[in-house]
Formats: structure tokens, C-alpha cells, sequence
């Protein structure tokens, strides 16, 4: 009986090492950003995204609004490219859960992307990556100035 209450205590402590998935942490550094996030108060997803900012030194500004749509609208997110909560760092329009990583990426070398986006809200991304999700793959797209969009980055095996 103890063998199995030990076991059962292990499993219940490692389950947050489940949620939190190690891919979510490569390109860490050191360098902030400061972001906007704008969500609805009842998103625990957005909640999540917005801890994987913060472990990445995102300075995050946690704005919950009673209709996120009026700023997908604002920024110019196109429906398709729409997702559950939408951002803003240095110019540049976040939606949905893109990986911290990619960010940070985007703002050393941008060119014409205007905006950076996860379409919908894909299981094992950063903030649905709570545990015994699966990992589905999924991909991050850029929109340009010019509303090209564009593959950024694949993921599909983390």
C-alpha cells in the first residue's frame, strides 16, 4: 500500500513537468520585451500563453476585455488567421499561441512582417500544453505589409 501511494504521489508530482513541454523553452534568453496581451477573463489558455512569456522575460501587460474581437479588428487580424487572444509587442501583432521563441526571433530580424500567428488554438502549443494533451503539429505563419502570409516555422515533432 505504501509502494503504491509513493507511486501515485511521483506521478502527481511530475505531471507538471508533462504540461510544460522542454521545446517551450529552447532560444530562452535573457533579453525583455515588453507586450500587450488582449483576452477575454475566462481564458485559462491565454493564462498559460501569457506564463510561457514571462519564463521567455516577456514584461507582459495582461488586459482582459469583455470582446476581443474589436481588437483582432484594431490590428488588422484576418479571420483565418484569427486565434483566441491577440498581442502586441514592438509594432508587431501576435495572435494566438505562438512559441515565445519565435517572437523573439521575429524582432531581430522582422523585414516586413507585420503580424505572427498559430490560426486557432492547436493542442501541445505554448498554454494548451496542459497535461496528457497531445501534441498536434502545427505551424506559426508571418503576414507582411502587404498581407502575404507565409510559412514562419513548423512544428511537428516536440
Amino acid at each position: 500500500m505504501k509502494l503504491q501511494i509513493f507511486a501515485l504521489l511521483m506521478c502527481l508530482a511530475s505531471s507538471s513537468l508533462w504540461a510544460s513541454n522542454p521545446v517551450w523553452l529552447e532560444g530562452k534568453t535573457a533579453q525583455s520585451h515588453e507586450i500587450t496581451v488582449y483576452r477575454n477573463a475566462s481564458c485559462g489558455c491565454c493564462k498559460g500563453w501569457i506564463k510561457h512569456l514571462e519564463a521567455h522575460n516577456f514584461a507582459v501587460t495582461d488586459v482582459t476585455v469583455n470582446d476581443v474581437n474589436t481588437f483582432k479588428h484594431q490590428f488588422n487580424v484576418p479571420t483565418q488567421a484569427a486565434s483566441c487572444h491577440t498581442a502586441v509587442v514592438e509594432g508587431v501583432v501576435i495572435e494566438g499561441h505562438v512559441p515565445a521563441q519565435d517572437i523573439k526571433r521575429l524582432l531581430v530580424d522582422r523585414g516586413d512582417v507585420r503580424l505572427l500567428t498559430v490560426p486557432a488554438m492547436p493542442s501541445g502549443t505554448p498554454g494548451m500544453d496542459t497535461a496528457g494533451a497531445p501534441s498536434d503539429a502545427f505551424r506559426v505563419y508571418s503576414i507582411s505589409k502587404d498581407d502575404r502570409a507565409t510559412v514562419y516555422q513548423n512544428y511537428s515533432d516536440y
